[in-house]
């Protein structure tokens, strides 16, 4: 592998699906459904946000190993969300094709050198940021939203 594996921790990555599996699992289809107000999101538009997320990091990655001085586009979530009609689709589905974007993410991952994952591109607020600190910034906003999950479920009972 080209990759440092004690700098980049690619299992953290890949295991967002495994969490958010274990975060929806038993959960009937109205329970995935359910928007705890109209404006608030439900499980079922939480995973669709986090799919768009994920194609749109895929796009910021290959931008920043690809280009030199990449600018990193931003994205309207509410509106993705929503236009989409995500809470028409299906928990499941989405979340395979969140686990799929993250296998195939891995493949290009496990390929890239160090200086690779030191590359950089200008976010949509103007600051500079290296694919390593992509990453890391994606695992935490998976994280976020699983707490958005859990304050979901909690509502439910």
């Amino acid at each position: 592998m080209s990759y440092n594996q004690q700098v980049i921790d690619l299992a953290a990555y890949t295991d967002t699906y495994r969490q958010l599996k274990e975060a929806i699992a038993g959960l009937s289809e109205e329970q995935l459904k359910y928007k705890p107000a109209p404006d608030k999101w439900s499980v079922t538009e939480v995973l669709s946000h986090l799919a768009d997320h994920s194609i749109v990091f895929s796009f910021r990655v290959r931008k920043i190993i690809s280009e030199d001085n990449a600018q990193l586009a931003a994205f309207q979530q509410d509106p993705w969300v929503s236009r989409s009609r995500a809470n028409e689709g299906s928990a499941s589905d989405i979340l395979d094709a969140f686990g799929a974007l993250l296998a195939y993410n891995k493949l290009l991952f496990q390929r890239l050198s160090a200086e690779d994952w030191a590359r950089s591109g200008v976010n949509f607020k103007g600051e500079t940021v290296t694919l390593e600190s992509s990453l890391l910034a994606f695992i935490r906003h998976v994280q976020t939203h699983l707490g958005q999950i859990e304050r979901i479920k909690s509502a439910l009972a």
